[in-house]
């Protein structure tokens, strides 16, 4: 069979030819129709954006518009000599420029010659420069000028992908518009009709992942369209074709990589690894998914209906509920701020492998790192043996060979009848305070332990002392615990969960102990103090 000499790529051939075909910049189009329509059109703007959201689609078809004979509310009407011209790209009318490559004063002098001569045909002369923020800061300055007071018959269009790169003084003199990344619905919506009128076979599901791994942009989201078709032309387009040609995983390897990591299986995980290397995954895109993963998990934890914020099927879903009850929210962060860095590195970097296979080591041995969340992630392990009752100490410390035990918190109770006076420092409470402060303390261990990996490692070596109605106040020994402990959501989470577990609104405050604590602290009712201890005695103030 003959080859084709006039192949058009996807993303080229269905590009939009009219401002109804554009999808997903609503506002933006609807402005620019409005302009038209009024006759109220500038002459500079400046349309920023991340790739393939549209920017240079709607600048040509603005330059459609603002010179059709016969426009159709505000778009062109694509049949007109002035717009066929354009769209064919042989219009003298519209001239675009890659300032990539011509960045230079020069280039810009050639313009500002340009501009001289009014259109040969059409209303407007127009412009329209993409990248602009690779032009030298000396080609800024010779089109300065030239953008503050054009002809009345120029139009200037400048397209971005990094408009914090662009000078003040030509953002000032530009109307900017900001363009949205596509939303994933919209995307897939668009790649059924492509495929359709293309006439491919293509699995929803398949769909679904083009649209989510295009990352919000169109071309993207056309060009991998067009990749898998070339790959598997004339068959059903599925989901593990899909997977295949992008060197992508399927969800059961991201379940897998977290279990191992949850139990430190440090081994395991880089077999996984090179498992996924000898099938030909990429490994950047691997790194992304997982980071989607992992985000899902903390939203099924933290967020009510999370089942709307997460795109999967029921299947996946069911799983996805399974593993987030594995972990909590603190150690999820953590592995996402250590992928989300890896990510990084990876853009740049010609050893990905390695750089992986050193994360996966950091993830599943924290004492390899040393800032908060990994100390507490350590910690958490350590509780977990230490509430097991033993625990193995190091070689450094063999000789103390007694087990660690855990001591809870000794009840509070009123000095016996005997005791002497001058033995302890005694305060007396009201009722209702001494009934909280005695209940809390109780239950004082078991709600530091129920509370998890946020409070136990800093709450380890605390007191609870009287505080007023309704409130208690932990004192902290360590200044590093009363650091992590004493923040506001730590305490909301307490206050939180000591309401629901028990039924008590009471407000915690904190402090550091200070040298001149008393330590044998015995809190008494009024009446009980005045009935067996003949003493004088000191009343704490609400």
């Amino acid at each position: 069979m003959a080859m084709s000499k006039n192949y058009t790529a996807l993303y080229r051939k269905w590009r939009p030819a009219g401002f109804e075909d554009v999808k997903g910049q609503d506002p933006i189009v609807q402005t620019l129709k409005n302009q038209i329509i009024s006759g109220r059109v500038g002459h500079a703007y400046l349309f920023c954006g991340t790739r393939g959201t549209g920017k240079t689609s709607i600048a040509k078809i603005f330059a459609k518009a603002v010179n059709c004979e016969q426009p159709l509310e505000g778009s062109p009407c694509n049949h007109c000599p002035v717009c066929r011209a354009i769209g064919e790209g042989s219009s003298m009318n519209v001239v675009e420029i890659d300032a990539a490559s011509n960045n230079g004063v020069e280039n810009i002098r050639d313009i500002r010659e340009q501009v001289q001569y009014p259109p040969t045909d059409g209303n407007y002369r127009v412009y329209i420069i993409d990248e602009v923020h690779m032009l030298s800061i000396g080609a800024f300055n010779a089109l300065l000028k030239t953008l503050e007071e054009p002809p009345s018959y120029v139009i200037f269009i400048l397209a971005t992908t990094e408009a914090h790169k662009i000078p003040v003084t030509i953002l000032s003199r530009c109307q900017r518009y900001d363009f949205k990344r596509i939303p994933a619905e919209t995307i897939a919506d668009r790649l059924r009709e492509v495929a359709a009128a293309e006439g491919i076979e293509i699995e929803e599901k398949a769909v679904a992942y083009l649209a989510k791994a295009a990352d919000g942009a169109f071309r993207d989201a056309l060009s991998l369209l067009d990749q898998c078709i070339a790959f598997h032309f004339g068959e059903k387009l599925t989901y593990d074709y899909v997977l295949d040609i992008l060197g992508a995983v399927d969800q059961s390897i991201f379940s897998r990589m977290f279990h191992g990591i949850l139990e430190k299986q440090t081994r395991e995980c880089i077999l996984l690894l090179e498992e996924m290397v000898v099938q030909g995954r990429e490994l950047g895109q691997f790194v992304t998914d997982f980071i989607w993963y992992l985000r899902n998990l903390l939203l099924i934890q933290t967020a009510e209906d999370a089942e709307g914020l997460v795109d999967m099927s029921e299947e996946n879903l069911k799983q996805l509920k399974e593993d987030g009850k594995r972990c909590d929210g603190a150690a999820l962060i953590r592995y996402i701020r250590i992928l989300s860095e890896l990510s990084n590195q990876l853009r740049y970097a010609s050893q990905k492998r390695i750089l992986v296979e050193i994360a996966l080591i950091k993830l599943t041995k924290p004492a390899m790192e040393v800032n908060i969340d990994s100390l507490l992630e350590r910690i958490s392990i350590l509780e977990e043996k230490l509430d097991g009752g033993i625990v193995s100490v190091s070689a450094a410390s063999a000789e103390r060979t007694e087990p660690v035990q855990i001591h809870a918190m000794p009840e509070v109770r009123p000095p016996s009848p005997g005791a002497e006076a001058g033995s302890v420092h005694q305060v007396a409470l009201p009722p209702a305070q001494l009934e909280d402060l005695n209940f809390i303390r109780n239950e004082w261990g078991n709600i530091v332990r129920q509370m998890g990996m946020s409070i136990r490692p800093s709450f380890r070596d605390t007191v609870v002392e009287p505080s007023g109605d309704h409130c208690l106040c932990i004192v902290f020994a360590d200044p590093v615990n009363y650091a992590i402990g004493n923040r506001p959501s730590v305490l909301g989470d307490l206050e939180r969960f000591v309401e629901e577990k028990y039924g008590k609104s009471i407000y915690f405050k904190t402090r550091q102990r200070t040298g001149g604590d008393p330590y044998d602290t015995i809190y008494v009712s009024d009446e009980e103090l005045k009935e067996k201890i003949q003493i004088e005695i000191s009343t704490e103030e609400d």
